[in-house]
């Protein structure tokens, strides 16, 4: 979002693969139907509480017990954004304990049937969890299938996340904890999955979502569209675009193919801007390494939001970003790049806990600006000095970068603060006096491949900082990471931060 590694506390860990092999036994929920209904063994249970993985910043989101290897979301829309659109999603997972229950994390929508391998399983509402009871319990090892119907309810406050109303229909913004107001899932990015979307709409209308399409029927006056990834992908970067749309197509470095989806309306207008793109990936190669997924390309929303996202493949851009003169190119060309950066750094490479997210925003920061210094001649330097004067201010508001205070209730963007983008590029800037340029390149290239498809901590960084750098730096990441104030600057010891703002009484 623009302007193997420690286990979360063991008791509850959500993903996680186990020695066992799958099985699937669906004779014995068959047999065991005969006896009970599901109703009966959910009566039998006692009343569910929300679950969580143990996420420090969101401690309810995420479910133990299983690690989801499919989602397969099937959306109706009508042609009207404010409207319900009924929808089907099925999870295909692998269960790493024995499980009488299932967890998934929804809210927002209507259940009106669930089944578990094909079988009618019991369901109800615990917080924001909808919590499944099978005929059967679920073994470890055991593969499984949760199929649930329901309402996808693009209404409600915009700033809550999920669907986001365009003037000619939908796109998604899930970051951080709202792909589950959209669809039932397990909400968090330490739990990576394939996903298959089937979006029926309008046959006047253009549906396009992450990954690469894989069929399109059209059924009168009705078309649906079909896309699959071809990379596992956490919930908060999926994206589902449906409107008025042309979908442009042009080709990037090693023959990348790259789609645009903008406003037919729009085409023209915005064409300056999109063919920058090539360019764009051409020079992020240049800084970490090939382009971890199979498209990419850039999504052009007629909606306010506020922000831009890093949904991967398809980044979401506001409109106004790109019409408005009140921005100036250099700022616009370096978001491009931000968004961009995020495919590696929190797309590819997602973080292991939402405390982590510094490494997303603080290497999108980095190379936004090291884009604007090297292409628009803003001093990268001065950037940084700036930031120092402010991180101290920033580290008393928010926490410092590897430890950020949870999110504001009921405003769960107020997590993404100064701190974890500027103050968190300030951390990379420190990092790249103390080990020397050659050494701070490497690691970011073997950061990003070593952990491509994966999720990755802060400690997994530290730990291959030292390994590339050949030296100890605890000390430096205690006070940089994990410091109320900010260290002095290495190279620049006559930089100085400001003390922190008195609060308002």
């Amino acid at each position: 979002m623009a302007h193997t590694s420690p286990p979360l506390p063991p008791a509850p860990t959500a993903a996680g693969g186990t020695a066992r092999r799958p099985v699937r036994r669906p004779w014995l929920r068959s047999a065991v139907l005969v006896a009970a209904s599901a109703g009966l063994i959910a009566a039998a249970l006692p009343a569910p509480a929300p679950l969580g993985i143990g996420d420090p910043l969101f401690p309810h989101l995420g479910n133990p017990g299983y690690d989801v290897l499919a989602y397969d979301i099937a959306l109706t829309y009508s042609g009207v954004n404010t409207e319900p659109l009924a929808a089907v999603t099925r999870v295909d997972a692998l269960a790493t304990t024995d499980l009488d229950r299932l967890h998934l994390d929804f809210t927002h929508g209507t259940v009106s049937a669930v089944t578990v391998d094909g079988l009618p399983a019991a369901h109800e509402t615990s917080g924001e969890d909808l919590v499944v009871t099978p005929a059967a319990p679920i073994d470890a090892g055991e593969t499984v299938t949760v199929t649930v119907r329901h309402t996808s309810d693009p209404r409600g406050p915009a700033a809550s996340g999920g669907w986001v109303r365009t003037s000619d229909g939908l796109a998604m913004a899930n970051q951080a904890d709202a792909a589950h107001r959209v669809f039932p899932s397990n909400d968090h990015p330490s739990d990576k999955a394939a996903f298959t979307f089937r979006i029926t709409a309008p046959r006047e209308l253009t549906a396009v979502a992450n990954g690469l399409p894989a069929g399109r029927a059209d059924h009168g006056a009705t078309t649906t569209w079909t896309y699959r990834t071809r990379h596992p992908m956490a919930t908060e970067l999926a994206q589902v675009s449906i409107g008025r749309s042309t979908v442009l197509h042009r080709t990037g470095p090693r023959s990348l193919p790259i789609r645009d989806v903008v406003r037919t309306e729009d085409r023209e207008t915005l064409e300056p801007w999109l063919r920058r793109t090539p360019g764009h990936l051409e020079w992020m190669e240049g800084k970490v390494g090939p382009y971890p997924f199979e498209t990419y390309g850039v999504l052009v929303a007629d909606a306010t939001t506020g922000f831009e996202l890093e949904t991967q493949t398809l980044s979401l851009f506001e409109r106004r970003l790109f019409t408005d003169p009140r921005f100036p190119e250099w700022y616009v060309d370096a978001v491009m790049v931000h968004e961009l950066a995020h495919q590696w750094f929190g797309d590819s490479v997602s973080p292991h806990r939402w405390s982590d997210l510094w490494l997303n925003e603080g290497h999108a920061s980095w190379y936004e600006a090291l884009y604007a210094d090297e292409k628009h001649g803003r001093s990268l330097e001065q950037r940084m000095k700036a930031a120092y004067a402010a991180s101290d201010g920033w580290r008393a508001n928010g926490g410092p970068p590897a430890e950020p205070r949870p999110p504001t209730p009921g405003t769960k963007l107020s997590l993404f603060r100064p701190v974890v983008y500027d103050g968190s590029a300030l951390v990379l800037y420190a990092l790249r006096h103390e080990i020397g340029t050659d050494a701070f390149d490497r690691l970011q290239r073997r950061w990003v491949a070593g952990h491509r498809d994966g999720t990755a901590s802060t400690a997994d960084f530290t730990a291959l900082a030292e390994q590339v750098s050949g030296r100890e730096l605890d000390a430096f990441f205690t006070g940089w990471l994990y410091g109320e104030k900010t260290p002095p600057m290495p190279g620049h010891p006559d930089w100085r931060s400001a003390p922190p703002a008195a609060p308002d009484r």
